[in-house]
């Protein structure tokens, strides 16, 4: 898993290095601060972090105090049979292909999984994830383009219920230069899920662009507003070097980064681990302790 991040972390990796090309055992504040901000941590984070440092930084103290902005949230997968997920996030952003990779997790895991195409305001979508439907050799319920995507969500529920289906993910549109509209939409479909399956959506899922850096923490408060968060799953990771923007996303959301993408592949969706994540960072600045 390691390696995995790593490879998804390597241009961010490869910005630290021009920064700070030698290893070292201590670092200024200032080495800090600089290294941070190339790394595209939001500038009020990085100015709380360098002034609570002292005058010389090891590993240890910087990744304490990178791992405190990292807000512990419980997100335990509840114990129903379906479970449902409500896949959120703008177009481009790697929804559908998210949700290929999600399925093809799950599937890994021995679990059962059907796709809802919720995203009726897109023939393409629609087509999209028929696709990976047909490649994953699971089902998919769709309908036709501009249809009611709540519709789409209710069926999709009720057939997995029907087929003793463990996994139920429900892709949404993603317009947000139609905000008014897709709040409504958005909503309309939690309600009908509920209604379908009691507890339904178990979990909303939102996908954000690593590429986008900070950006995208606006993106991801307009969607916890509209029908709230309950984890975030950033793609392309591997295709930025803005990877420190992860701090920033978790930090000032105060939402659970639940996977990352770092790269194109079925398996280059891994669970996140901000341990992990942070000792990836910082194995770049300084040297190996001992």
């Amino acid at each position: 898993m390691f390696g995995f991040l790593k490879k998804g972390l390597q241009k961010t990796l490869d910005n630290i290095k021009q920064v700070s090309p030698k290893k070292k055992k201590y670092a200024t504040p200032e080495e800090i601060e600089e290294i941070l901000i190339e790394a595209d941590v939001e500038y009020e984070i990085v100015e709380k972090i360098v002034n609570s440092l002292p005058s010389k930084v090891n590993k240890t103290v910087l990744k304490n105090d990178l791992l405190y902005l990292f807000t512990p949230i419980e997100t335990k997968e509840a114990d129903v049979k379906p479970f449902v997920e409500l896949i959120l996030g703008v177009n481009g952003a790697g929804k559908t292909t998210t949700i290929a990779k999600l399925a093809y997790r799950y599937k890994k895991d021995d679990k059962s999984v059907i796709l809802g195409a919720g995203d009726t305001f897109r023939a393409a979508a629609i087509e999209q994830l028929k696709k990976w439907a047909e490649k994953l050799n699971v089902p998919i319920v769709y309908t036709k383009q501009g249809h009611d995507p709540s519709a789409v969500a209710f069926d999709t529920i009720e057939s997995a219920k029907a087929r003793g289906i463990d996994r139920v993910l429900i892709d949404t549109a993603g317009r947000l230069h139609t905000q008014t509209n897709l709040a409504e939409e958005l909503k309309k479909i939690v309600r009908v899920c509920g209604k379908a399956m009691e507890g339904a959506p178990h979990r909303k899922l939102l996908i954000l662009d690593g590429t986008q850096g900070n950006s995208a923490i606006n993106q991801a408060k307009v969607f916890n507003k509209m029908v709230g968060v309950d984890g975030i799953i950033v793609t392309k990771l591997d295709g930025t070097a803005k990877g420190g923007a992860i701090i920033s996303i978790s930090n000032e959301l105060k939402l659970p980064i639940l996977y990352v993408g770092v790269g194109e592949g079925m398996e280059d969706l891994i669970p996140f681990d901000p341990n992990e994540y942070i000792d990836t960072i910082l194995d770049e600045i300084f040297e190996t302790e001992k």
